[in-house]
């Protein structure tokens, strides 16, 4: 079978290797699209410190089961489903609390052990969702859509808060429809036109460029002085972070979903002098999975309004550059694995 594989940083390839043996308690699957995350991205470019090569990238993906045992969810052959791809141990402190998201052992898919860039692939049954009729596109982009949906759910966001998203990349915008389905006002900085323009098309209240404008500024004239009630840091960088603790109310609530790289200096009794409360937020659980197909399956977001380009398999190389070399103008990019 055809397999994206990833020898060394830089070095990306199309290749044969053999096609998977379900062992038990397992499916086998037929991979319909792909979509590349940013640590995907990070694992071309050499950037992704948890990556070891050679390594097989994916982890968001929709596929077809091809042969599954009998079980309790009522999964057949045929069926369009995703899975959730963050492997945990069981048996750790994390797990025992039923904690499984924060595993400590965590083995996600196409970073600690190979992922879903091939024809076919193995799961266990537990860990494949339904799709709910769904199309394999769009089932591509759940799980990327759970890591903002869980992400907005560690704090409590309700009715009528007013919320910043900084950072407008896929996960800030699925960030900002999640906080929208929750009732809140939703505000988006970033420093493209082009990613605020998709912002607004998704909902958002108002934007602010951040590179032509001062973003606290901006963030008082928005809240009448007061800050927002919850900031989410959608980058992973220390300057987009601080933003949102000046964007903040006294007693707000900042999500931060960005991966850092670098380290972040500050004074830190401005937490306590506006006494807030920072929430990390970690991969997502199988609730998170069905209440992001749900929301899909009501018709009340159009998450293919999210994907910028679609590559078939035997382009997949091009796929990753492009995405290493964006200019903000892509969204998600998918691979269609069954297209040559």
């Amino acid at each position: 079978m055809k397999t994206v594989w990833i020898e060394e940083p830089f070095k990306i390839e199309v290749t044969d290797t053999q096609m998977p043996v379900p062992k038990e308690g397992e499916a086998l699957l037929k991979v319909l699209y792909c979509g590349i995350c940013g640590a995907d991205v990070a694992s071309y470019t050499g950037n992704q410190p948890f990556t070891t090569y050679p390594r097989i990238p994916g982890h968001e993906f929709s596929a077809q089961i091809v042969s599954i045992p009998e079980n309790e969810k009522g999964l057949k052959a045929g069926d369009i489903v995703t899975a959730n791809p963050y492997f945990n141990c069981g048996t750790c402190y994390s797990c025992k609390r039923g904690y499984v998201n924060c595993c400590t052992d965590n083995q996600t898919m196409g970073v600690q052990r190979d992922g879903s860039f091939r024809e076919y692939i193995t799961m266990p049954v537990e860990r494949i969702y339904d799709g709910k009729g769904l199309s394999a596109k769009e089932l591509a982009l759940v799980e990327p859509f759970t890591i903002s949906y869980h992400a907005l759910h560690r704090a409590p966001v309700k009715p009528g808060d007013k919320v910043l998203v900084v950072g407008a990349g896929p996960i800030g915008l699925f960030a900002l429809i999640a906080a929208k389905a929750q009732g809140a006002e939703v505000y988006v900085a970033d420093v493209l036109d082009g990613r605020l323009e998709k912002a607004m098309h998704f909902g958002a209240a108002g934007v602010i460029n951040s590179s032509k404008t001062d973003i606290k500024e901006e963030a008082m004239k928005i809240t009448n002085g007061n800050g927002f009630d919850v900031c989410v840091e959608a980058c992973g960088l220390s300057v987009t972070f601080l933003a949102c603790i000046d964007c903040a109310a006294f007693a707000a609530n900042i999500i931060l979903i960005g991966n850092g790289k670098k380290e972040t200096t500050f004074l830190h009794s401005v937490l306590l002098k506006k006494e807030l409360n920072v929430f990390g937020s970690r991969n997502s659980y199988a609730k998170d999975f069905m209440a992001v197909i749900d929301l899909i399956a009501s018709g009340e977001v159009k998450v293919l309004d999210m994907v910028s380009d679609i590559y078939p398999i035997d382009r997949a190389d091009e796929a990753f550059k492009a995405l290493a070399n964006n200019d903000g103008s892509l969204a998600k990019v998918l691979v269609d694995m069954t297209a040559k």
